[in-house]
């Protein structure tokens, strides 16, 4: 290209033009003078004259000489300026428009090994750089990869030529409106490994419980209990110092751990094989030693990572023992609770919590008692027993009921004015938030998830929520309960109510048919004293009968009509059984007033087969699909409920599933089971 071709454009051609534009004010000033003299006017034309012929020829003259010099240094410009971008620390790459390379420096040719006769597309070097990401409409992106075992993030950032070349450009150049893809890769294996260093020591604290100390001391000769303490404190020891971690015991039957975070995931993998291996010690004692353990880890420092152990050993402790709570920031697991709770004959606890209900329905004038939605014998005899209590007080308590279901109408039918309860002991969702202010007791039985209760909205409008429930408890609790009485080992609500009553006051008295109901509770929930029962069933039963309940009476009050008879014959006449141990089945919900009490007993009517090890009924009833599981002994359901997002006891428990087909849940039931077999949390 010769220089003359060169058109100049911009700052630079006004620049040069300068002169050859002060030609035209000269002319005007030349005009003005000759209106004044004719003769000075003459002189100053002569000298216009010789000044541009002048700028015009050093303009011609110089204009290629100034072009040469600025192509000269835009040349050795451009040629330091490639130097240094190849000599760029950074690997750097051009992409064109379809993703391959144009232009790649030395170090990016150090790590891929591609130098800049390569051209291919950039997927074949980097899989996960598609041309579909390059071609988003994000001028900047940012993400990660891997390349010879070397942590990199990438960034690519788009360059547009009209973005790059403005008006004020020296030489003009084509415009096509498409753009390059630069290309920078930061090496982050250094720092990666410094931050999972920097993870790998933070500490994460524990607290292991013994859940039967004292039980098991009791059952063994007085000379062998310090060689079951020194036995189990060695498994403690042994098993926790062979990950660096240390280990006091703070207590007889307590310990504080603390080892590095490294070490967590190792223990997730064997699944904290201590809590198993601490049950084969065996020096005379009857019952198996277990333990619970509580996790804390990522809370940022020593005392929160403290408190998040706290929070999981008492998680660990309300769902009955035997197993380990690893609680991570929000993220909560659980390992083991895979065993029957031990039910403890001492009745200290019921006795100090009946003293603490005592104070807390007296310090209140009103009482609002509530179960879980969709309410069961158990949910209702547990709330008339609290009724029972507070009315011994004098205060004013009532009972939060929406769907009264043909299972409990004729127990509800027995609270009627003429026998001398108020009018208004039951009441609705919307009658209970008109109720209900800051100084409203709020009585929670038979459920501990704020989210299965009838009311949700009442434990945002007061500051005192009690909470008694025989259900493990899980991730989503009820915060700040003013009084919490969580007993997984009991059979039902019923059982723990009847315990507290015996306790509250000498005044209190139960009419026949209160009695009735706490022990149909009883009743529906041990499965006609068939299942999780113990002595202190037996007992609370028998101090209901003394109140005046009546087997005879109770049965009939449980019977249950010929449509929801005939769907519990329906659901077990289906039941299909899956790998050879669960019988799962669908229980009908048309005509059926209760059906998901149908599906219950019709779970609970299943294990009566043989070789059946557990049962799973689904309901599809308003909108979602309720699971009622059942097992013996052999199978833990709550465990494979709580996969489900429900819970329960070892050999009881349920689900509610959402946005689902029955069919849906079905499948997602088997493939769950599968899941658990494949862990080891199932055995065939």
């Amino acid at each position: 290209m010769k220089n003359n071709t060169i058109k100049l454009k911009g700052k630079l051609r006004t620049y040069l033009r300068l002169p050859l534009m002060l030609t035209l004010l000269l002319i005007a000033i030349n005009i003005l003078v000759y209106t004044k003299d004719t003769l000075s006017g003459a002189l100053i034309s002569g000298f216009v004259l010789v000044y541009f012929l002048i700028t015009l020829f050093t303009y011609a003259r110089n204009k290629p000489l100034i072009t040469d010099a600025l192509i000269n240094f835009a040349t050795q410009y451009g040629t330091v300026q490639k130097q240094l971008l190849n000599e760029f620390e950074i690997p750097y790459a051009l992409l064109d428009y379809n993703g391959r390379f144009l232009w790649v420096n030395r170090q990016f040719t150090e790590i891929t090994g591609k130098d800049k006769n390569y051209h291919k597309s950039v997927t074949t070097i980097f899989p996960t750089l598609t041309r579909e990401l390059l071609q988003r409409e994000e001028a900047v992106q940012t993400i990660n990869l891997t390349q010879n075992r070397r942590y990199y993030r990438v960034s690519l950032k788009r360059l547009y030529f009209d973005a790059q070349i403005s008006d004020d450009t020296m030489v003009p150049l084509d415009e096509n409106g498409e753009y390059l893809t630069a290309i920078y890769l930061f090496d982050e294996t250094e720092l990666n490994q410094c931050v999972r260093e920097n993870e790998e020591q933070q500490m994460v604290a524990g607290l292991i419980y013994i859940d039967n100390y004292d039980e098991a001391l009791d059952s063994i000769e007085d000379v062998k209990r310090s060689l079951l303490t020194a036995l189990i404190e060695r498994k403690v020891n042994k098993y926790f110092t062979g990950i660096d971690a240390l280990v006091r015991k703070i207590e007889k039957d307590k310990y504080f751990v603390v080892f590095r975070n490294k070490y967590l995931e190792q223990l997730r993998e064997d699944r904290f094989s201590i809590i198993e291996d601490v049950k084969t010690v065996k020096v005379g004692n009857e019952m198996a030693v277990t333990l619970s353990i509580g996790i804390g880890a990522g809370g940022g420092s020593y005392t929160k990572n403290y408190e998040l152990a706290r929070m999981s050993i008492d998680l660990a402790l309300g769902r009955g023992g035997d197993q380990v709570v690893v609680r991570s920031g929000e993220d909560v697991s659980y390992y083991g609770g895979k065993t029957k709770q031990v039910e403890r004959n001492n009745r200290v606890k019921a006795r100090v919590k009946a003293h603490a209900l005592r104070e807390v329905i007296e310090s209140r004038e009103h009482v609002l008692i509530m179960g879980h939605n969709i309410s069961d014998v158990d949910s209702l005899g547990a709330a008339i027993g609290i009724y029972c209590a507070a009315r011994v007080l004098g205060k004013k308590a009532q009972i939060v009921l929406n769907e009264i279901t043909s299972s409990l109408r004729p127990l509800v039918e027995g609270f009627k004015e003429e026998r001398g309860y108020p009018p208004d002991l039951f009441v609705r969702n919307d009658e209970a938030i008109l109720l209900t202010n800051r100084n409203t007791l709020v009585m929670v039985v038979d459920v501990n998830r704020p989210s299965y209760t009838e009311c949700p909205e009442l434990l945002r409008r007061t500051d005192t929520v009690c909470v008694f429930d025989h259900h493990r408890q899980g991730s989503e609790v009820i915060e700040n309960p003013v009084l919490s009485y969580v007993e997984p080992y009991a059979s039902s609500a019923c059982e723990m109510i009847a315990e507290v009553l015996q306790y509250f006051s000498e005044n209190i008295r139960l009419e026949p048919h209160e009695a009735d109901c706490i022990y149909a509770g009883i009743l529906i929930d041990t499965n006609n004293f068939m299942t999780k029962t113990g002595v202190r069933t037996f007992e609370a039963a028998a101090y209901l009968r003394r109140a005046g309940a009546e087997v005879t009476r109770v049965r009939k009050l449980l019977r249950d009509d010929m449509t929801a008879y005939k769907a519990r014959a329906e659901a077990v006449r289906n039941a299909e059984v899956y790998r050879n141990a669960f019988a799962i089945s669908i229980c009908p919900a048309d005509d059926v007033e209760s059906p998901t009490i149908a599906g219950a007993q019709a779970a609970n009517e299943l294990l009566n087969i043989v070789g059946i090890k557990a049962s799973i009924v689904l309901t599809e009833y308003q909108g979602r699909v309720y699971v009622s599981s059942r097992s013996i002994d052999e199978v833990n359901v709550q465990l494979i409920m709580e996969r489900l997002g429900g819970g329960g006891h070892l050999n009881m428990a349920g689900a509610q599933l959402k946005d689902c087909t029955v069919q849906q849940a079905k499948r997602r039931i088997q493939n769950t089971i599968d899941e658990m077999i494949r862990e080891g949390e199932i055995t065939e």
